[in-house]
């Protein structure tokens, strides 16, 4: 594990970067001790604080943990999907929001990459992944339901779907797709859209992916697709208009 003392670069930010390149690469395994703060500033030839400042970092990119005691010290994490995806979701998040990425491009992406799931999700779903789907439309038809409560449906709804497929990696990948654009997605459409034409979508989802139809469930997530963007394009036109027209 190495720095460059003569580079611009934070020396906390290159600490951080060695370790993790340490750990992505098996030179530190999982459950690995590390070097205490006092042995890795003699290594990087730095001050402990800035020791701690790198290791804040790794442990807010949950790469590390930190323990108390006699047998503390910092430790390589074992990282799972289910506690990546909340970090997936915020990097989605911040991406849509801060790089104006367009509404189209959001949604040929969500979508591609859902329908790229939909023939496993119909081949390996489990009866609770069903259940859930069943559930959401259920919840969806109901009278009085809020626009929030509506979108949250929506996202549970799809989720399903994904985690169906039964690949935590498509599932790591999609968390993004699908809880950080669908609500954007939702935001914009939701005061346009027909409830009842999204029930029946997501019927038509739902029955083929009962019947262990992939080609069936891609083709409705595609109908999906096309009247989500039929209603942002109306949408979009509404708010162009001047005022008075």
């Amino acid at each position: 594990m190495q720095i460059d003392p003569n580079s611009n670069a934070d020396l906390s930010a290159q600490i951080a970067t060695s370790i993790r390149d340490a750990i992505m690469t098996g030179g530190l395994i999982v459950d690995e001790r590390l070097p205490s703060e006092a042995e890795l500033a003699d290594h990087f030839a730095v001050s402990r604080p800035t020791v701690r400042e790198a290791l804040k970092r790794l442990a807010a990119q949950s790469l590390i943990r930190t323990q108390r005691g006699a047998s503390g010290g910092a430790f390589v994490n074992r990282l799972s999907y289910p506690e990546a995806y909340s970090q997936q979701i915020t990097t989605s998040t911040l991406l849509l929001s801060m790089n104006a990425v367009s509404f189209e491009t959001a949604c040929e992406a969500r979508y591609a990459m859902e329908r790229a799931c939909a023939s496993l999700s119909a081949a390996r779903r489990t009866a609770d992944h069903l259940a859930t789907m069943r559930a959401e439309i259920f919840r969806q038809g109901q009278p009085g339901l809020t626009d929030e409560a509506f979108c949250a449906s929506d996202v549970a709804f799809h989720r399903a779907l994904v985690d169906g497929a039964g690949n935590p990696v498509l599932s790591y990948q999609l968390a993004g797709a699908v809880e950080a654009m669908q609500p954007l997605m939702n935001i914009i459409t939701f005061t346009a859209r027909s409830r009842e034409a999204i029930v029946n979508l997501h019927t038509d989802i739902a029955n083929a992916i009962e019947s262990q139809d992939g080609a069936a469930a891609s083709a409705a997530l595609t109908a999906l697709e096309t009247e989500t963007l039929a209603l942002a394009q109306s949408v979009f036109a509404a708010r162009a208009k001047p005022l008075g027209q």
